[in-house]
């Protein structure tokens, strides 16, 4: 059987960038958009520079300026000795796989040293008072606070580019861990991104502000609250006035 190869079908500009000793950390438009928000709040926030552009044939016809500056759908910023992949655009479904998993091989030839990946988790599956469960590849030594991390439960499915890329990362004997933070389902959610961003935090020693994660949370829940309340309400339909 012909042997799949994933190898030219993304390709990383400037050819000659290097990601030697980095972590690289990303996260896709999933449920509660925790892992877009996460990443896109960390380019944000911190002092990141573009490091490379990820480009591909079926890359998606989108554009926009930051900074007065072009910015691409896919690109990867560093700051320190992490590098961090942000996806504007999902990747076209009948496209992850073969996508993801080129990514995949990319990164590992410039020398990334390790992946971490943030996803959502449907908040009603939670039987507990956890605000994330971690996935890990048996290359991925746990270690800081992710060691005390509890799991996500045998038998629940992790679905999309994170699901790719963890099988990927499993079957490459590459060191890769998830987090996959408690979500709405039905909705963005800042609250969890921010549990995200706070975890990362700690586990690699930068700092970041959460609290307008927190804000823009507390602003949708209140909203939501509202029209839960004006749904509830209804007033007698027996009396004219």
């Amino acid at each position: 059987m012909k042997k799949l190869s994933y190898n030219n079908y993304v390709s990383i500009y400037p050819k000659n960038a290097s990601l030697k000793g980095k972590t690289l950390i990303s996260g896709f438009h999933g449920i509660g958009a925790t892992g877009y928000w996460t990443v896109k709040y960390l380019v944000q926030k911190l002092s990141v520079k573009r490091c490379c552009i990820v480009d591909y044939e079926d890359s998606a016809p989108v554009s926009t300026l930051i900074n007065g500056m072009i910015s691409t759908p896919y690109e990867i910023f560093t700051h320190d000795d992490i590098a961090i992949f942000k996806v504007d655009v999902p990747v076209q479904k009948d496209k992850e796989l073969k996508f993801y998993r080129s990514f995949a091989d990319q990164i590992i030839k410039k020398g990334v040293k390790e992946v971490f990946l943030v996803g959502g988790l449907d908040s009603t599956l939670k039987t507990d008072d956890s605000k994330y469960r971690i996935a890990a590849t048996s290359a991925y030594r746990l270690r800081g606070i992710l060691s005390e991390a509890k799991p996500l439960e045998d038998e629940h499915i992790i679905v999309g580019p994170v699901a790719i890329l963890l099988n990927y990362f499993e079957i490459k004997n590459f060191p890769a861990v998830a987090l996959l933070a408690y979500a709405s389902p039905d909705r963005v959610d800042p609250r969890a991104a921010s549990v995200a961003v706070e975890t990362l935090s700690k586990y690699y020693g930068f700092e970041i502000d959460v609290t307008p994660l927190i804000k823009g949370a507390e602003t949708i829940e209140a909203e939501l609250a509202k029209e839960t309340s004006q749904q509830e309400f209804k007033p007698p339909t027996n009396i004219y006035t």
